[in-house]
């Protein structure tokens, strides 16, 4: 999205306003501005919106977390919430984040909600984020949701972090024997097939077939990198559609060594959502609804959405959930006992809890067995270069000296 600097009159207040909106187009930004009350007298593309700006001034998970945060102290020690905005507003240091708090306090200070002005910038504040927000609106318990925010957001991060981190190991050692390979590959080989070619010996074909792709690599490497780059971009787009996403989530449920460490991921992420929901107020359809997003999985998601329909014909929840798909059994047992003692909420915090703890250890336990599993992969790309190198070399020396003899 484009960045648009704009002067507008507010129709309410009859002030000039001056901030910054984010719009596909200048047509879209005016929109923007009279959905919310306001009338552009100037609207002009801000300069040097380009990629490296976009990438320095994305508004992280922290940077969510540390607004919501704070404006929840400020809240609850009874500022109001156009002061706790300003006030927010000044201690700010992304500038990205700053144009959306100044959109949302025109917004608020235009007599919206909150939660519509909230609404106003999905590509920040998530379906979780605004139930919460609405929910705490009605309630009257706006900084009590506020927090809730903070810390559902922090441990999703968390856990998210966690399994990234465990797969960094992973990714730098298989760089490393990519450019090992490649590094022999134009080396190493080149010098061995100079070498060959005196001896007037055909080569075995796992040598041959080195030396080859070896020269490839070496006249066409540009070729190469253009495959390479457009595989990659192919790969990407093909990420971003429906039928990308859902082999990429299928994989991750059913990949070996992967698969129980992810499925602990999503019902961890569903309970503590739903935990975080149905203690703020939200109904229980709206929670299944919103939770089935929130995963961020196709196929846990239709799962949690198969249950809500049981739930809207009269189905208890532990019994609608209980079988469903990578519902894992722990879940629906424990919502049972919540739906015996009414407190739901409590038991789905429980659940999540444990899943959260489990992840931690099977996190540990990948990162344990992969190690050698890699040492054993590096050994085996290396030695079989060594002797698709070293086999021409032995099987000379054998003839020699059988020729000796």
């Amino acid at each position: 999205m484009l960045r648009f600097t704009y002067s507008a009159k507010d129709e309410q207040t009859k002030k000039i306003v001056k901030s910054v909106v984010q719009a596909e187009s200048e047509r879209e930004a005016a929109k923007v501005l009279l959905a919310q009350g306001l009338s552009p007298l100037s609207i002009q593309e801000e300069s040097g919106t380009n990629l490296l700006t976009r990438l320095t001034q994305r508004i992280s998970t922290k940077d969510k977390v540390t607004f919501t945060r704070s404006l929840a102290t400020l809240i609850e020690a009874g500022l109001p919430l156009s002061q706790s905005l300003h006030t927010i507003i000044e201690q700010t240091q992304n500038p990205k984040m700053r144009d959306v708090v100044q959109d949302i306090i025109v917004s608020v200070e235009g007599g919206h909600s909150l939660g519509d002005s909230f609404a106003k910038h999905p590509q920040v504040f998530d379906r979780v984020f605004l139930a919460l927000i609405r929910a705490g609106e009605i309630s009257g318990t706006l900084d009590m949701a506020l927090r809730r925010i903070a810390d559902q957001q922090e441990k999703d991060a968390e856990s998210v972090r966690k399994i990234r981190g465990a797969m960094y190991y992973p990714g730098i050692v298989m760089l490393v024997i990519i450019g090992v390979i490649v590094f022999m590959m134009v080396t190493i080989v080149p010098q061995v097939a100079q070498l060959y070619e005196g001896l007037g010996k055909d080569l075995p074909f796992l040598t041959q077939a080195l030396v080859t792709t070896s020269s490839f690599i070496i006249n066409f490497w540009y070729l190469v990198l253009i495959v390479l780059a457009i595989a990659i971009y192919f790969f990407r787009q093909y990420m971003q559609t429906d039928s990308g996403r859902r082999a990429s989530d299928r994989l991750k449920l059913n990949a070996p060594l992967l698969k129980a460490l992810f499925r602990k991921l999503y019902m961890a992420r569903f309970t503590r959502t739903g935990e975080t929901l149905l203690s703020t107020g939200v109904p229980m359809l709206d929670m299944l609804s919103i939770s089935a997003e929130a995963v961020n999985n196709t196929f846990v998601g239709q799962s949690i959405h198969n249950a809500e329909e049981q739930v809207k014909g009269g189905v208890a929840l532990s019994k609608a959930l209980k079988g469903q798909d990578y519902i894992m059994p722990l879940i629906p047992q424990m919502i049972r006992i919540g739906e015996q003692s009414g407190q739901i909420d409590q038991m789905l915090g429980k659940v999540a809890k444990v899943y959260e703890d489990e992840l931690d250890e099977q996190i540990k336990a990948i990162s344990t067995i992969i190690e050698p599993l890699l040492m054993v992969v590096m050994a085996v790309f290396a030695g079989g270069i060594v002797v698709a190198i070293l086999f021409p070399i032995y099987s000379l020396v054998t003839v020699t000296g059988g020729n000796l003899n």
